[in-house]
């Protein structure tokens, strides 16, 4: 069984930062990702429903429409700037969605409070993600269900490769594992393992393969700079530096240009399991 270190060094954002996820990431990756996720878990008009780890509220403002006027949706977030953007990005959605702050450890609510708890690639930034699964146990009510997604390892992001390798080049070992960080290298049975051992039945683990396409390799950096804590150190080094960079990932992601720019695949591993 791997062990579960903490992925979450350096991954907490600015305002800023928060902004420009809600405009970069969330299209191109986090939206469609989205609906995968809650295509493999079950949500009912009148469910209770809580988003781990929100971020600027994607997943939720998805789910909200499921669950309608009876029903209720939470995000809870430990960053501040995230549920700020969250809040001002679902200002039309209904029913209203609740906006917490807390930590994803020790979820302020009580036992069985919830039919539903879902969590968006965010599981392998967490401090103990054990304790995370087990505190999602605890506040769903019996019978309840769970949704949860976790990328897989580097090597099947090839974008990403390419991107974490050139800024541990020309920005710094850190900026290279930071980059690294969103992919742990667990695999299905480390998940599956991770929710039967706080009690979870029912446990399923597939594997989703999907893309992400940016209009060109000096924006896909741009945009993954904006979006992430990378911002600072990429704008700190030199021009001709930032350049060198972007030609690097260019040529390693020279097999992955068309005529609208690149396109790389993702895949991520889902799970449900049943409380």
């Amino acid at each position: 069984m791997t062990e579960y270190p903490s992925q979450s060094a350096g991954w907490q954002v600015e305002q800023r930062a928060s902004e420009a996820y809600e405009q970069y990431l969330v299209p191109p990756i986090l939206a469609p990702w989205a609906d995968r996720l809650l295509e493999t878990c079950e949500i009912h008009e009148g469910d209770r429903v809580l988003d781990v780890a929100c971020g600027t509220g994607i997943v939720a403002r998805h789910i909200a429409p499921r669950v309608g006027p009876g029903g209720s949706v939470t995000g809870l977030d430990i960053n501040e700037g995230m549920l700020d953007v969250a809040a001002e990005t679902a200002g039309d959605v209904s029913p209203p969605i609740e906006w917490r702050r807390g930590d994803a450890t020790e979820l302020p609510f009580s036992e069985a409070e919830f039919d539903v708890v879902s969590c968006q690639q965010a599981l392998q930034f967490f401090e103990d993600p054990v304790a995370a699964i087990e505190e999602i146990h605890r506040v769903l009510a019996p019978n309840g269900r769970t949704a949860l997604s976790v990328w897989r390892p580097l090597e099947y992001q090839p974008a990403y490769v390419a991107l974490a390798d050139a800024l541990e080049r020309y920005v710094g070992e850190d900026a290279g594992d930071m980059m690294r960080s969103p992919f742990p290298a667990w695999d299905g049975a480390d998940l599956r393992t991770l929710l039967e051992d706080a009690g979870f039945d029912d446990v399923s683990v597939t594997i989703e393969i999907g893309s992400v396409r940016y209009p060109s390799v000096p924006e896909f950096v741009r945009r993954e700079a904006a979006s992430s804590p990378l911002a600072e150190p990429i704008a700190a080094i030199d021009r001709t530096v930032r350049e060198e960079l972007i030609h690097e990932v260019d040529d390693a992601l020279d097999a992955y240009g068309d005529d609208d720019g690149i396109v790389s695949p993702m895949e991520s591993y889902v799970v449900t399991a049943e409380r």
